[in-house]
């Protein structure tokens, strides 16, 4: 089954409100080529960037996500943000499950499903992150930690729910370790993924699901990552705070998945 592509720039703690306009600007230059059509472009800034980035990208073929969302609509919760803030923003997508916020910010599976049960409620695309660490890697344990959080973030959702998920794959051994996923074992992860959504939800949605790879992925092995028939888009992380870079993957990336 043929998916459209999404790369998606995460920018996590980087670029001032100013910095962004200027980023995203030059990158709706460098990328107004690509057909919607073929692939689906996001940036998610700071919150503080946000509404700088989507002024910047208006009428662009780049759309806007955030880092993360608060499940409550509202409260005592220092440091969050919620649904209707975003929205008010033009916010398109949100990132929920991340990495980062799992090991720095004590994200649980739990908190995870929350947040991701939240977003769709406020009409937003989803990029619910996967993965595991170098030490679960190694002691052979990488399908029943994807297998535990993809039953922890996605129970209870229904086929239409899945519409707007998109679920990122990160091999967090493979971010910043030194250790790299060749295509080969980065396809064999998606893979069992796509069979994990299989099992849960009905051969439809594993057919349509799309599963980016959040494991340093650069313009050079862009296009080798995307010819993989279960890669379906990445999750960029320094790459995507230069838009020359950041720009050159996405070409590589749908010259790499077919389109």
């Amino acid at each position: 089954m043929s998916r459209k592509i999404v790369v998606a720039g995460n920018w996590k703690m980087n670029k001032t409100a100013a910095e962004a306009e200027a980023l995203v600007k030059e990158l709706v230059g460098l990328v107004s080529d690509v057909c919607p059509c073929k692939a689906e472009i996001v940036v998610c800034p700071p919150f503080t960037a946000i509404a700088a980035a989507v002024k910047a990208a208006k009428g662009s073929n780049i759309k806007v996500g955030a880092q993360n969302v608060h499940w409550e609509a509202s409260g005592a919760y220092t440091g969050e943000i919620s649904v209707s803030m975003l929205k008010e923003l033009g916010v398109e997508y949100v990132i929920t499950g991340h990495s980062e916020r799992r090991q720095y910010f004590g994200e649980t599976d739990h908190t995870v499903h929350l947040r991701t049960a939240a977003a769709l409620a406020g009409g937003f695309k989803v990029m619910m992150c996967i993965g595991e660490t170098l030490e679960e890697r190694e002691s052979n344990r990488t399908a029943e930690v994807l297998d535990r959080q993809l039953e922890g973030g996605l129970g209870g959702f229904t086929a239409a729910d899945m519409e707007n998920i998109i679920l990122a794959y990160e091999p967090v051994w493979a971010i910043g370790t030194g250790k790299t996923a060749t295509p080969e074992m980065a396809e064999e992860t998606h893979r069992h993924i796509r069979g994990k959504v299989r099992a849960m939800f009905g051969d439809e949605v594993a057919g349509k699901i799309r599963i980016q790879y959040g494991g340093s992925m650069k313009p050079g092995n862009a296009a080798e990552l995307l010819a993989c028939p279960d890669i379906d888009g990445g999750l960029i992380g320094g790459t995507a705070l230069k838009a020359d870079s950041f720009a050159e993957l996405v070409k590589n990336a749908v010259s790499g998945s077919g389109c």
